[in-house]
């Protein structure tokens, strides 16, 4: 199916797992403005991000040379643990070698080569070259990249099924006003009816999605809910450690949390949860981060209230019958970089209401 409006980019994907594998210092060779904005997000993360800006001229000769030049200057300006090259659509247009730049800078820093570009589907196709030169450099095992992909598949397959690659073109929505479910919500929590508060997001988002289900904790301490997060701790190395912190602040804040899969299973988490949720036989269900990765003969009868960051995904929500579907705009950004929970939209409105 060919998509109509803007999907990720592979080349982005590349560089946030590189973030994941503990790379200090990834660069791009390309074009100076090439993924400009997630380049400029993930520097505030820790990892610094350098370009070998290529110009019109390189286009034509190679740009070996300043790959080179770029690779040496990192190692020697902030001495890094390791690096990723991540190549882009000039480069791989132009043919040009990763791995033969790497050897012939001398530098001495662990770097892996990322052969990779934006004309793929899927960005998943970022995420799985990084991880097959990981492991090749030994940085990750057989057994997790194995493991990565098939993460990966299931995310995808959720995105085609539910998501917002469900249909060749959705529009954006900011979705329900947040003060009106929030009413709602408060008004089932307090009524005595059996609820469940489930945390199924990816990665670092859920440094704010775990607010929501902290904000109605607070504001239904008595309530009969269910509070259910993928915080186990597996995964690539920053994944973990995510899901450590906020499983530990979720804790010190009154939060009882049964943990059901981990941050980068949030794709295949959803017959699990499904099936928790039958178990439970809740009338309410308020579902953070990736709502959409629980099939809807799971939530039959039960009244969701749906938290995604995606403006894309209101639409495919409410088609399987979430009635409250609300956006954390501009989540992404306020969660990198962090490493404690930051308040949410929806749980603010949750809080001034209690």
């Amino acid at each position: 199916m060919k998509y109509m409006h803007p999907r990720p980019s592979s080349i982005v994907a590349a560089l946030y797992t590189a973030r994941d594998l503990n790379v200090d210092v990834a660069i791009l060779h390309g074009p100076s403005g090439c993924s400009f904005k997630h380049a400029r997000l993930l520097e505030e993360d820790g990892m610094r991000v350098l370009t070998t800006s290529l110009a019109d001229n390189e286009f034509i000769f190679g740009g070996q040379k300043p790959l080179e030049d770029v690779l040496k200057y990192a190692e020697e300006t902030f001495h890094p643990k390791r690096m990723a090259v991540v190549g882009t659509c000039v480069a791989m247009i132009i043919g040009e070698d990763l791995q033969a730049a790497i050897e012939g800078s001398g530098i001495t820093t662990p770097t892996i080569a990322v052969d990779i570009h934006a004309g793929y589907i899927e960005n998943i196709a970022g995420v799985i070259s990084t991880l097959e030169a990981a492991a090749e450099a030994g940085w990750i095992t057989e057994e997790e990249l194995t493991r990565q992909r098939f993460m990966m598949q299931k995310a995808n397959e959720v995105e085609r099924l539910r998501g917002a690659a469900s249909h060749p073109y959705i529009e954006a929505s900011r979705g329900d006003l947040k003060h009106v479910a929030a009413q709602e919500l408060i008004r089932l929590a307090r009524s005595g009816a059996k609820g469940v508060a489930i945390l199924n997001a990816k990665k670092e988002t859920a440094y704010m999605f775990a607010d929501e289900l902290i904000a109605l904790r607070e504001a239904c301490p008595d309530a009969d809910i269910t509070y259910i997060a993928n915080l186990e701790q597996r995964g690539l190395p920053k994944t973990r450690g995510d899901a450590g912190r906020i499983a530990a602040e979720m804790k010190a804040r009154g939060v009882p949390i049964e943990l059901l899969g981990a941050l980068d299973e949030y794709g295949a988490n959803g017959d699990a949860l499904g099936k928790r949720i039958q178990e439970i036989a809740p009338a309410f269900a308020l579902i953070a981060g990736v709502p959409h990765a629980i099939a809807p003969e799971y939530t039959q009868g039960v009244e969701c209230f749906s938290v995604t960051n995606g403006p894309r995904q209101v639409a495919p929500l409410r088609e399987i019958g979430h009635r409250h579907v609300m956006v954390e705009i501009d989540l992404h950004p306020k969660t990198l970089g962090v490493r404690e929970i930051v308040e949410s939209e929806f749980g603010a409105v949750l809080r001034s209401i209690a």
